[in-house]
């Protein structure tokens, strides 16, 4: 498989990885400049020549991997010798070229889920699209996630998903990578709970916040405390209400500047502690 495919399912399954990319060869080596393939922990994706070399880089980067430099964008690079003087891990490679190959970290990409895209959830999905992300909108109501209605979205810079799931849309929590923050504010209080009950329940989720009133909440609570079985400690993960406390104002664009603001300082130290 192309090193194209392995950035897709690197972004989709929400891990890190490596692009290895040789940046200079020289004599007979097995590949040109520009051979590119991409390393995550368990697999790997096209390839930049094969033998001594590549399995030599393919070690190299998963050492990236096991360190900070995996979370944040990291650039190195090095130097091979394809001689039968040159030490060697994985067999003899005496083409008796050299090659220099350069390795970048390709950290994980945020993934948020929106879900409600009604007035403020439309305009703060319009904000986040501006962003590298993964952009997840989830709504019950299909006519919410028309073309038509998401057009605002259309030159986003995320990678934009849309799930119209009028029956169960605590059912995309399925679908996400572990660490997706959520974000609930759905038309209905009753889909509110269901789907804040489902990611409490959901293995790996980053953060959940949920928009409304304390007693709004105080209600929620309450109810998830007694018939939820849910401790304590499970409830308090429960971010709410969002945003920035001492940006006020209830205009949608308003709520979604302040939601969005919040959550970016959400993801920066997220980031740095990743």
């Amino acid at each position: 498989m192309s090193w194209l495919t392995g950035v897709t399912e690197l972004r989709r399954r929400g891990v890190p990885g490596v692009l290895v990319t040789v940046v200079q060869a020289r004599g007979h080596a097995p590949r040109t400049a520009g051979a590119k393939m991409v390393v995550s922990a368990d697999a790997t994706w096209g390839t930049i020549g094969g033998g001594n070399l590549e399995s030599v880089a393919i070690e190299r980067a998963r050492a990236l991997l096991t360190t900070d430099a995996a979370h944040v964008p990291t650039v190195t690079t090095e130097s091979f010798e394809l001689s039968d003087k040159a030490p060697l891990q994985h067999g003899v490679q005496c083409c008796g070229g050299a090659v220099t190959v350069l390795l970048e970290t390709l950290p994980p990409s945020p993934t948020v889920a929106i879900f409600g895209v009604g007035h403020v959830g439309l305009e703060l999905a319009r904000i986040l699209a501006r962003h590298d992300l993964d952009l997840h909108l989830v709504d019950s109501r299909p006519e919410r996630l028309t073309p038509a209605m998401l057009a605002p979205l259309a030159d986003a810079e995320a990678q934009v998903h849309v799930h119209a799931l009028p029956i169960l849309p605590e059912a995309a929590l399925a679908e996400l990578p572990r660490g997706a923050h959520i974000l609930v504010m759905t038309h209905d209080h009753a889909e509110d709970a269901a789907i804040v009950d489902a990611a409490l329940r959901t293995d790996g989720i980053g953060s959940i916040g949920l928009i409304g009133s304390a007693g709004k909440w105080a209600r929620f609570r309450a109810r998830l405390l007694a018939e939820g079985g849910f401790g304590e400690a499970d409830v308090d993960r429960v971010t709410t209400p969002i945003g920035l406390a001492d940006l006020v104002g209830k205009e949608p664009a308003v709520i979604a500047v302040s939601v969005a603001a919040d959550l970016l300082l959400r993801l920066q130290t997220t980031h740095a502690e990743g």
